[in-house]
């Protein structure tokens, strides 16, 4: 069951690395294990192109450089052509929940400042609704995350503070903490709701992504792969 997942996490990556990469682009490079084969096949399909990355996290800008790809800081003025990444939970609208890496934060500024927002994933983060599978992840900062953790329980969420690998709570790349937020029933109202969550004082960013995806490449276990298009967004209801 592994080795499938992960054969169709690396068939979606090589299909979107072969119909939206050519040598000299600007590359948001995202985290997480999908976009890891991403990365690798961008150095396996073009071993001699010369790209101006940057990479989400700490992790890939090792990993991108060990396959032999350069990689920089962000700059002011920066903007990209691309940004290829994972996602936990992909719905028909190609809202996101990102952050299973926890590099959300970096993830979602790339995907404001790239041009085209490529995801990669296996079927099984296909939903109708955000919120179905996977929690959502929203970066704290430290000193804030027990009140953060009362409010968001009374306001019907079940908390988990992410753990790091000794147990202690894991540290993002910007020296924050993590807290997975499962709703009680799925996102009705996706923006609305990370709107709601941001603004709570103490919160970094959100893991809920939405309206940045252009394109999703949906990778099967047969290597198979279905490339999505945003569907259209249901008219709110006649009050």
């Amino acid at each position: 069951m592994a080795a499938a997942a992960e054969r169709a996490k690396e068939a979606a990556a090589l299909a979107a690395v072969r119909a939206c990469v050519r040598p000299g682009l600007a590359l948001a490079l995202g985290t997480g294990t999908t976009a890891a084969y991403a990365v690798r096949a961008i150095a396996t399909e073009f071993p001699r192109a010369r790209f101006d990355c940057v990479a989400s996290s700490r992790a890939t800008e090792e990993l991108a450089r060990s396959v032999g790809l350069g990689v920089r800081p962000l700059a002011a003025d920066d903007t990209f052509d691309l940004l290829i990444d994972g996602a936990d939970e992909v719905t028909p609208q190609l809202d996101l929940t990102k952050g299973g890496g926890g590099a959300l934060f970096r993830e979602k500024l790339l995907a404001h400042l790239a041009r085209e927002f490529a995801v990669v994933v296996d079927e099984s983060k296909l939903v109708g609704a955000l919120g179905e599978r996977a929690p959502i992840p929203v970066e704290v900062v430290p000193f804030a995350r027990p009140m953060l953790e009362r409010e968001f329980a009374a306001d019907g969420y079940r908390v988990g503070v992410r753990p790091g690998p000794r147990g202690d709570p894991y540290i993002t790349d910007n020296g924050n903490e993590v807290l997975d937020l499962a709703p009680p029933t799925p996102l009705a109202d996706p923006g609305r709701t990370a709107a709601a969550l941001r603004a709570r004082i103490g919160v970094v960013e959100t893991g809920v992504f939405v309206g940045l995806a252009s394109r999703a490449f949906v990778g099967r276990a047969d290597g198979s792969v279905e490339e999505r298009r945003p569907a259209r967004r249901r008219a709110p209801a006649a009050r």
